[in-house]
């Protein structure tokens, strides 16, 4: 017996239990009394108790299906992050290959350059970006400065030592820098 078939099942009891301890009320006829008194406690119809075992159920399919809806959500958000960071990991052990190539680019730029252009514009399509960050204002969260030149006024990029990445618009590596101010 489910539990909403008990408790349908114990309210007709309790009905029919203080309506016969009562006794009837003085001027009262008691057949009377007692004929309304079976109107209410005559037990559940089947179609009353499984009525209410077909809302029991309802109720348990609704919650069932909508706990998993939010476990299939759950699940498709953590698969994005998943393969968000498994992609940034990828791209921070490229950054060395990067390093070389633009070291590279820097001492034969005609034999590198399509090469490093090629590199650069697909992980761009993955979500990598370069900061360009020469003749900036200084922000340390972008950049590490590792030399200081006095100037005047506020401290300014002066050259980039080695460059800086973005992934998908966090900082995947602070670039390396001179700054002069």
């Amino acid at each position: 017996m489910t539990s909403s078939m008990r408790k349908l099942s114990k309210s007709m009891s309790d009905v029919t239990s203080n309506s016969s301890s009562e006794g009837p009320v003085t001027g009262e006829d008691p057949l009377a009394s007692s004929s309304e008194g079976e109107a209410e406690t005559t037990p559940p119809t089947e179609l009353e108790l499984a009525l209410a075992d077909r809302d029991e159920w309802r109720d348990r399919a609704q919650r069932i299906a909508a706990d998993f809806e939010n476990f299939r959500r759950r699940m498709a958000t953590q698969r994005a992050d998943d393969i968000d960071r498994a992609t940034g990991r990828l791209a921070e052990a490229l950054l060395p290959v990067l390093d070389a190539c633009e070291a590279a680019f820097l001492q034969h730029p005609a034999e590198v350059e399509p090469l490093f252009n090629l590199m650069l514009s697909e992980l761009k399509k993955q979500g990598l970006e370069s900061m360009n960050l020469y003749e900036q204002p200084f922000d340390p969260h972008l950049a590490d400065a590792v030399v200081h030149e006095q100037g005047d006024g506020e401290p300014v990029v002066s050259e980039v030592l080695r460059s800086g990445y973005t992934w998908n618009g966090k900082v995947l590596r602070p670039a390396m820098v001179k700054v002069r101010g």
